[in-house]
């Protein structure tokens, strides 16, 4: 005995604290997640977010803890009384020894079957490849008639022709009524689908209702409409319930909107962006075609030019601007010449009278000629009888040769 403590000596002795530690391990890892159905009660929400309540049955009940992280992603509001399935791992509160649920997922009890057939066929149609990003159609850029399929008298119809009245309201609207909720919705769901196809009046079809339950929409969750998209010529997209609501038309669709309204937004363009698409666009032509007319005056005044300078009548004109230079070039350099030899005539007739006979004869002799014009330079060159002519510088006489001396 441990006289200190009281205790036999040798034996492993748990505190209080470590049975609830060690118990609360095995409940942890000795039990995986598990799904349970029961009904809520002992609901308290404190200020810290986090959620508690009981989950019972008619013979037994359990308390649960659903904390802030995940009571978040949760759709319902909780309330006694509800019936609920959850998600939850076993565990064990350690500061009062209790036994407790650790809760991941809630959702009412009604849903839970719905949740999984929609993930048993989802996981299906996925493994076929009716899914594949593949197959997905292109949406027209500007469809020439939009078909609507939904219930005429919804709140989904009424949003998205304000939507397509507002965005583009050129383009017509072909309506499919049909039921969106209860029995029989999703067959003739699938036949306006098929119809829609088969007549081919628009380019681009817009499946789609508001919000609920997933009961509510649960038409949209039918193996037969996801086929019906799929098998349809003309692209769909769906605009079903809210953003946080998915169904497998969804999955199966060309385009998936979140709302109604959100679908009529991805099937037209908005009119104010392609209007401003316009202006830019007609603003760039004038302005390339006013550059261009510009360019092409230039050109033309530059051919222009050119071609006046490669006329006959421009070379003929240069021809003859040409030709006046020369004769005028001609008639300088002549009346220099002219000049210089009149200066040079002038020096030699002035050389010449200098030694010529006229100037012998203006100093006073006389020149004779004789016989057959012959000049007597000597006596001997005439004789007595003989006709001669004597020429001085005033005039000229004529004689005859009466005697000679030699």
């Amino acid at each position: 005995m441990n006289r200190s403590t009281g205790s036999p000596v040798g034996r492993d002795v748990y505190t209080v604290s470590r049975l609830n530690r060690e118990a609360r391990l095995l409940l942890e890892t000795g039990l995986p997640a598990l799904w349970l159905e029961g009904e809520l009660s002992n609901y308290a929400r404190p200020s810290s977010g986090h959620w508690y309540f009981s989950l019972k049955d008619e013979a037994a009940q359990v308390r649960c803890a659903m904390f802030r992280g995940a009571n978040s992603r949760v759709r319902v509001v909780p309330r006694d009384g509800m019936h609920v399935l959850v998600r939850a791992r076993v565990g064990l509160y350690e500061p009062r020894g209790e036994y407790q649920l650790v809760v991941e997922h809630l959702e009412e009890a009604g849903e839970g079957a719905l949740r999984r057939r929609f993930e048993e066929l989802k996981a299906r149609l996925q493994a076929e490849g009716l899914f594949d990003a593949a197959a997905k159609r292109p949406l027209p850029r500007l469809p020439r008639r939009i078909g609507v399929i939904t219930s005429p008298t919804g709140a989904a119809i009424r949003d998205i022709l304000h939507v397509l009245a507002r965005r583009f309201p050129a383009v017509p609207v072909l309506i499919y009524p049909v039921p969106v909720q209860g029995t029989g919705a999703g067959a003739d769901i699938a036949a306006a689908l098929r119809l829609a196809s088969a007549r081919g009046d628009a380019d681009v079809l817009i499946l789609a209702r508001g919000g609920g339950s997933l009961e509510d929409l649960w038409a949209f969750n039918e193996e037969v409409v996801a086929r019906a998209i799929r098998s349809s010529r003309i692209p769909v997209i769906t605009g079903v319930g809210h953003e946080v609501d998915t169904t497998i038309a969804d999955f199966a669709a060309d385009m998936r909107a979140p709302t109604p309204s959100g679908a009529a937004e991805l099937a037209v363009p908005d009119r104010r962006e392609w209007l401003r698409a316009l202006t830019g666009v007609r603003e760039r032509l004038a302005g390339g075609w006013g550059r261009g007319a510009s360019a092409r005056r230039q050109r033309l005044a530059w051919l222009g030019r050119r071609l006046d300078l490669t006329h006959p009548r421009t070379r003929l004109a240069a021809r003859a601007q040409r030709l006046d230079e020369l004769e005028g070039r001609l008639a300088r350099a002549l009346r220099r010449e002219l000049a210089t030899a009149r200066t040079r005539l002038a020096a030699a007739a002035r050389t010449l009278h200098a030694v010529s006979p006229l100037a012998t004869l203006e100093r006073g002799y006389t020149i004779v000629v004789g016989p057959a014009g012959r000049l007597v330079r000597r006596a001997a060159d005439v004789a007595v009888g003989d006709a001669i002519e004597a020429r001085t510088a005033d005039g000229r006489f004529r004689a005859t040769v009466t005697g000679r001396d030699d």
